[in-house]
């Protein structure tokens, strides 16, 4: 049984995606007024565990109590209706609406009859809440600097009488500035009772604000502590671990004589991340080492035509490439893969040989018809390549993790013309087996000229696949050096804003 102190107790969470474990047997309890971190690097097991929280997923197996009542969500609202509010990464306040006009949105049941007095007096008491006690309600969104615009998600979730609040990575875009905004508003929604749960990669700020930290990796709870008992170099070796000792990195060394392949000048994706510059040489393999918010992932979608606030200069073969237009990247030869296979890349109620084909439709098909010689060739090709020739009419629903994912690379292998390979976190949710399977793809590639660039979280994917590693923390360029000059402890001091005598390997 639960403390009966404990505003949240789990006990036990799991969560299992077929044959792949998202999260396993996991204990967590929050205290009335508590701010606790919870920390550890992508794949982690962190959003799965905030969506079991925010009744966005069942789990597997576990029991949740709040205020030491057993409650089970089958949805979002249940979850909202129970005290838990959570505020996304991603910002989902409407521009075109008043700061009071978004306050009400999602807040449940509501009158045909608006109120506008009330919902203004509403609006005043919760915003001063969040140390935005001298913005106007009826201030436009769009007016708003994003520090405002964080804050007044965090006020919705409070107007909500939230008990437990999630926030997940709120600084990764803010400055200096605004994060200080930010912390003033946790420290006193704390004060008053409010149990919150603060996610983020950037362990200055959870050693800073929290009261305790919790580190997950993959998918366990490896220790729960009060931060004044972890240190920045403990809690960075808890998160990662210790590196393999060996790798079976090539440690190719590109002739930079050749001209390159890639150019990138100045290339960014406001608000996130500006003036990257890199040549890639023909079939090197560039990793991006970063954590969530570096602008690894924002840098890849502007390169792949994703982005519409692209900036910079992107050539190919001594050609500039216009950013902005996915078209346009696809015809000089550009290929991305995505870091969400199930929700951005897959149909996972179709066939292998259904998502091999969807996107190559233009070229098995005439006048919209399918050219049925066309489309097995293509099939039996890509099937064979990345191992599944025996599984072409199995739904991908029911493939493990690292099969779906063969599949997600394998649509963007073996086009006519391909130059540039994007990948963002190329191994998310796969095991070993897989893992090696997926690099010897991306190896393959590089070795037919494929210029390729990926981004990983994963010290070992980095270690393991890049001839040349790119680091970035807080969208800034740490560091670009060819593999063999890369050691694992100075790659993950980098990687998270420490300093070397922080870091355990």
């Amino acid at each position: 049984m639960p403390d009966m102190h404990d505003r949240l107790h789990l006990v036990g969470m799991t969560k299992r995606y077929g044959t792949f474990t998202a999260l396993q047997s996991v204990d967590l309890a929050l205290r009335p007024g508590e701010i606790h971190g919870l920390c550890g690097h992508n794949g982690a097991g962190k959003s799965t565990l905030i969506k079991i929280l925010a009744g966005i997923v069942p789990p597997t197996v576990g029991t949740m109590y709040i205020d030491g009542e057993e409650v089970e969500f089958r949805d979002p609202r249940a979850a909202q209706a129970a005290g838990v509010a959570l505020v996304d990464q991603e910002l989902s306040v409407v521009d075109a609406l008043s700061a009071s006009d978004n306050l009400a949105l999602g807040g449940g049941r509501t009158s045909w009859i608006v109120h506008r007095g009330r919902l203004r007096r509403r609006a005043q008491e919760v915003l001063a809440r969040v140390g935005l006690a001298s913005l106007d309600p009826s201030t436009p969104v769009s007016e708003l600097s994003l520090g405002q615009r964080q804050l007044l998600e965090i006020a919705r979730a409070l107007g909500r009488d939230a008990k437990i609040l999630i926030l997940d990575e709120p600084t990764a875009t803010l400055s200096e500035a605004e994060i200080e905004h930010v912390f003033a508003a946790v420290r006193n929604i704390a004060d008053a009772g409010t149990s919150v749960l603060f996610v983020s990669h950037r362990l200055g700020e959870v050693l800073t604000l929290c009261d305790a930290v919790t580190v997950l990796r993959d998918g366990k709870r490896v220790v729960t502590a009060p931060v004044g008992e972890l240190t920045r170099r403990e809690l960075v070796a808890h998160m990662f671990g210790a590196p393999h000792a060996e790798t079976s990195v090539s440690l190719r060394r590109h002739d930079r004589a050749e001209p390159p392949t890639v150019r990138l000048r100045g290339i960014g994706s406001l608000p996130m991340i500006s003036g990257f510059d890199l040549d890639i040489a023909p079939g090197e393999i560039v990793g991006i080492a970063g954590q969530l918010g570096s602008g690894a992932t924002e840098l890849l979608t502007a390169l792949a035509g994703l982005s519409h606030t692209a900036e910079g200069s992107l050539e190919l073969d001594g050609k500039n490439v216009p950013l902005r237009s996915r078209t346009a990247m696809q015809d000089a030869g550009v290929e991305f893969v995505g870091n969400d296979r199930k929700h951005e890349g897959l149909f996972l109620d179709q066939t292998v040989d259904a998502n091999i084909l969807a996107t190559r439709l233009a070229t098995i098909s005439r006048l919209g018809i399918i050219d049925g010689s066309a489309a097995r060739s293509v099939t039996e090709r890509i099937s064979s390549l990345i191992g599944l020739t025996g599984r072409r009419a199995s739904a991908v629903r029911g493939l493990s993790g690292g099969n779906q994912q063969k599949v997600f690379l394998g649509r963007a292998l073996e086009r006519p013309g391909m130059r540039l390979l994007l990948l963002d976190e190329p191994t998310r949710g796969v095991d070993v087996s897989g893992r090696a399977e997926i690099h010897a793809l991306i190896r393959s590639a590089a070795e037919e000229g494929v210029c390729v660039l990926f981004a990983s979280s994963e010290l070992d994917e980095i270690l393991d696949l890049s001839d040349t590693v790119v680091t970035l923390f807080s969208a800034r360029v740490q560091s670009v050096r060819p593999r063999a000059d890369v050691d694992a402890r100075h790659l993950l001091a980098e990687m998270t804003g420490a300093t070397l005598d922080e870091v355990i390997v």
